[in-house]
């Protein structure tokens, strides 16, 4: 495998990512015209992967509904927004809470490059938490959270299609969900076509949280995997795992999940997905399940 990562302007969190590759800048980079490269580089390992076709002409590949997000960003010129609802239900030393998460809006739009799309995150929860015969309800906004997406490179032979978000979590949210404080995020997204039809790929994330109980600022580490297969053109299904590590958290301690899922086209630009899942250790949510719609314009 390569070892050497060769490009014109070094991003530190990309060489920490991806330091055993060998990248290059792709032809035509300058341009940022809708017909040129759809990634920012590309491996500098055998003959460079063709950027023929437009991916307009493919079914659309949402961030949703698998933990792990897509190495690819939705094109130039496109936009492209995705909605979703999730049911979640945890009972621990003897309090029940259910959650309800809406409308999970993730607006995706292309800019500059096909390479290249900025990105903002809403949603609003409302918590029930029952204990003793009293429940206890809170409502509010997440904090926004906005950044860009890049499409780093195709895959080529064994080496992954890659790409990286870079965020920030803004405090505009209510009362019981914001943070406080400015966080940055950074999200390295890799996959790989195995065939026809199954896939693999995984996300590396860290970024910012707050503690369930004092409410102070941590780090959080993400690790994921997911196993997609296409069943025909028009129904996908993926299987994942994914860990939540808090870094310097008060209270707050790892969790683990296993979820799973259906994706649907209705039409190349229309998908509808439906997922579930549960935590796999104590201090994970034991159970959760939602749905979503995603729509792409251009």
């Amino acid at each position: 495998m390569c070892s050497i990562i060769t490009m014109r302007h070094r991003h530190r969190v990309i060489v920490t990512l991806i330091s055993a590759a060998t990248l290059t800048f792709a032809a035509g980079l300058a341009r940022g015209e809708s017909n040129g490269p759809s990634t920012l580089m590309r491996w500098s390992y055998g003959s460079p992967p063709s950027d023929e076709g437009s991916p307009l002409d493919e079914p659309l590949e949402a961030d949703r509904p698998d933990f792990t997000e897509s190495p690819k960003t939705v094109g130039k010129g496109v936009l492209q927004l995705e909605m979703g609802y999730t049911f979640t239900s945890d009972s621990e030393d003897g309090a029940h809470t259910a959650k309800h998460s809406f409308p999970e809006t993730l607006l995706r739009v292309g800019v500059l490059a096909d390479w290249l799309e900025f990105r903002a995150e809403w949603n609003y929860e409302v918590d029930q938490t029952r204990a003793g015969g009293v429940t206890d309800t809170q409502s509010g906004a997440d904090d926004l959270i906005a950044g860009f997406k890049i499409a780093l490179t195709q895959q080529q032979c064994c080496l992954p299609e890659t790409g990286i978000i870079l965020d920030l979590s803004l405090p505009t949210g209510g009362d019981a969900f914001t943070s406080g404080v400015v966080q940055p995020g950074v999200n390295y997204c890799y996959s790989w076509e195995l065939n026809k039809k199954w896939s693999l790929s995984g996300s590396t994330a860290i970024g910012g949280a707050v503690d369930d109980v004092t409410n102070d600022p941590y780090s959080e580490f993400t690790q994921s995997l997911s196993l997609g297969h296409i069943f025909n053109e028009k129904v996908s299904s993926f299987s994942e795992f994914y860990v939540l590590s808090p870094i310097g958290a008060d209270t707050n301690r790892p969790q683990d999940y296993f979820n799973a899922g259906f994706a649907v086209h209705i039409n190349k630009d229309v998908q509808w997905d439906i997922r579930a899942g549960v935590g796999l250790n104590e201090a994970a949510d034991n159970f959760f399940a939602g749905t979503g719609l995603s729509l792409r314009y251009y």
